[in-house]
């Protein structure tokens, strides 16, 4: 049966995708209505937008004189999904407070269909407390999320806001249009990031992990069904729509809230956990002095892929990963062996992945190993959770 959308095109640069994102989803059978706000009308005619839609395109509320032909409650229904794109940082505003002060927000307010927003504004309105407040009431209320991503903006600034590419909208409406996803009544838990040990108030034993790599695999766990927690070290990312974050900093703290979350399904542990910490903490800043630098004692860490490999409480599929700068494979495959887990997921870090966006990964298991070519974080955890998937069924 064919599908539908309602597209909302917010007052943003990035509105030229929505032409790409409508021209796609028609290819896949999912016809596109679209409502145009009035600030979208300065980066996309409505006569673009119709012609590629090949429906009417609606822009005022007070148009719609024949309420019998698409009235703005009937609009907002009529579709098997809404979608926000771009979502500017005045449409989510509105959402989350309920304002209906024009047709996009009035659409959205009386909508009775699940509501996907692409958020597309300047780093600094992302990352404003009014704009995270207003996205945290958006996902309470139920609106599922896709992006935004970390890149160069047209205002000449760099950071989180950029829309998602027409590719990914896509692919985030085709699961929410499928339904319940594969990993429906599973329960996961992830982990990412670093840990900070902290030497004093203000200096700690860290490492270079972004977890960019642990939240892509949260959200695409969360975007396949399951009841996802992520344990996330101290990161710049912004949470994933769909998963409840758990916010850490010591290693200490992130095997507390891993216990904490089980019994799961699956876990997948994907977080650069230091191996030691300071025996003793200063409780004020360390001064430097004319005599010797100071001696520091450390003691070592909970290992917590190999604790939960013992717990009573183990995850039915554990999966650690590796992160190796020589011996990539035998250094992983005996990690595998020690630490009780199913699979290891390796990966070379010598030419600098912390931080990047593609990723080069082995898949060892007790069959042998799998290696994948280099691909995106993001196509890492999509195939990744396709794998779950199809081994957790395997095991029922």
């Amino acid at each position: 049966m064919s599908k539908s959308i309602l597209l909302i095109i917010g007052g943003g640069i990035a509105a030229y995708k929505t032409l790409d994102l409508i021209r796609r989803a028609k290819e896949r059978g999912i016809s596109t209505r679209a409502i145009i706000t009035k600030a979208g009308t300065e980066f996309v005619t409505p006569l673009s937008v119709s012609a590629l839609s090949g429906n009417k395109t609606y822009t005022d509320m007070f148009s719609l004189i024949d309420e019998t032909e698409m009235g703005h409650i009937q609009l907002s229904r009529a579709a098997d999904l809404v979608v926000v794109a771009p979502a500017t940082a005045n449409l989510m505003a509105k959402a989350a407070n309920g304002l209906a002060s024009d047709l996009a927000s009035t659409a959205l307010l009386a909508t009775d269909k699940p509501v996907l927003m692409a958020p597309a504004m300047n780093v600094r309105m992302w990352n404003h407390p009014a704009t995270q407040r207003n996205l945290a009431q958006l996902k309470a209320d139920g609106v599922h999320f896709v992006g935004p991503s970390e890149g160069a903006m047209a205002c000449n600034e760099f950071g989180f806001g950029r829309m998602a590419e027409p590719q990914e909208i896509l692919d985030a409406i085709d699961r929410l249009l499928a339904g319940a996803g594969p990993l429906s009544g599973k329960k996961a838990l992830v982990t990412a990031g670093p840990t900070h040990e902290p030497l004093d108030p203000v200096r700690f034993i860290g490492n270079r992990s972004s977890g960019k790599q642990g939240y892509a695999i949260a959200q695409a766990l969360a975007e396949a069904g399951a009841d996802t927690t992520l344990v996330s070290g101290p990161v710049e990312l912004a949470a994933p729509a769909g998963v409840k974050l758990v916010k850490v900093e010591t290693a200490l703290e992130m095997l507390a809230a891993c216990e904490a979350a089980l019994p799961a399904d699956v876990a997948v542990l994907t977080a650069a956990v230091a191996d030691w910490r300071p025996e003793l903490r200063a409780n004020s800043k360390l001064k430097k002095t004319e005599a010797a630098p100071p001696t520091l004692s450390l003691t070592e860490n909970p290992d917590i892929l190999a604790t939960l490999g013992k717990s009573a409480k183990r995850p039915g599929l554990l999966i650690g990963f590796a992160a190796e700068t020589e011996n990539v494979l035998a250094y992983a495959a005996e990690k595998r062996s020690r630490k009780h887990c199913d699979w290891i997921i390796a990966n070379d870090v010598s030419g600098g992945v912390f931080g990047a966006d593609k990723n080069t990964v082995h898949v060892v298991t007790e069959a042998g190993v799998e290696s994948w070519p280099e691909l995106s974080k993001t196509e890492v955890a999509t195939r990744l959770i396709n794998r779950i998937a199809k081994a957790l069924e395997k095991a029922q």
